[in-house]
């Protein structure tokens, strides 16, 4: 039996593993995500984020999405990770480091009495090398380039917040087949390890609504590299300021790329419980 904890991140829900003993190896997870993260007959989830030891940070997060594949980097587990740390007393410190597959992210937890009422994460520096993201073609950083989708020729920007993002501003997110758009851009070859896709429409230079198809997981809620990624990508086509309220389906994260002092993008959100439990693995 395997104990697990069902969190969310404004909806975008995850399978919490403690692994600190690495009782559980990485093929093994990958091959429990999809069993796990099925709604009708399993947990329900978008992914499984499993908290496991380290040797260049406190702990290590590892992420899985529904589909068993692996992800370099998720803003809303690492903000669920995060509580979970503290709600379990494995740290007493309110700042820490986890590593990720992105790198290491420093967690600030936001503490009213004993409750975690938010947590910051410095999701770390913006990629914009189209090699390092990775798109197929020229070296380049690209911004606002053309990609044909069923015959309508859509701008997109590529960012990578260590996992690559297709950012697309539409002018209204009601009048577009976002989720059937979604993983056709995901699957373009143009993306050879994939790609998340964020739909988004611009409410002003400081406010965005966004629709998030997720690489491995689909339509989500809620996406923190994805929110990240689309304030990078407004700042670079000029339509956005650096601190930005991102709406999404779940709910709103405040992402603030401080370009003027260190050049890291800052993200800020909520993070929930929702029960714990065992299951046969």
């Amino acid at each position: 039996m395997i104990e697990f904890t069902k969190m969310h991140g404004l909806g975008n829900d995850f399978i919490i593993i403690d692994n600190r003993d690495g009782r559980l190896a990485a093929t093994y997870l990958a091959d429990l995500a999809p069993v796990f993260c099925r709604r009708n007959f399993g947990i329900g989830a978008d992914g499984l984020a499993v908290l496991g030891s380290s040797s260049v940070a406190p702990y290590r997060m590892q992420i899985f999405n529904a589909d068993g594949s692996e992800a370099e980097m998720c803003g809303n587990a690492i903000r669920c990770l995060g509580k979970f740390i503290w709600d379990r007393g494995l740290l007493k410190e309110k700042s820490f480091a986890l590593e990720t597959g992105a790198g290491i992210k420093e967690i600030n937890l936001n503490i009213r009495g004993p409750k975690v009422v938010s947590v910051n994460v410095g999701m770390g520096f913006p990629i914009l090398d189209s090699e390092k993201i990775p798109l197929s073609g020229p070296p380049r950083k690209v911004v606002e380039e053309a990609i044909l989708v069923e015959g309508n020729k859509l701008c997109f920007t590529a960012v990578s917040m260590g996992n690559p993002h297709c950012v697309i501003f539409v002018p209204s997110l009601d009048e577009i087949p976002w989720k059937k758009w979604g993983p056709i851009i995901e699957n373009n070859p143009l993306f050879p390890s994939r790609t998340n896709v964020e739909f988004v429409e611009q409410i002003n230079s400081e406010a965005v609504n966004v629709k998030v198809w997720e690489r491995g997981a689909g339509a989500t809620l809620a996406c923190g590299t994805g929110a990240c990624a689309t304030v990078v990508a407004g700042v670079l086509t000029g339509r956005l300021k650096n601190i930005v309220d991102v709406h999404l389906p779940g709910g709103t994260l405040k992402i603030d790329w401080q370009r003027k002092n260190g050049n890291e993008v800052f993200m800020e959100g909520p993070a929930e419980e929702v029960f714990s439990g065992r299951v046969k693995s």
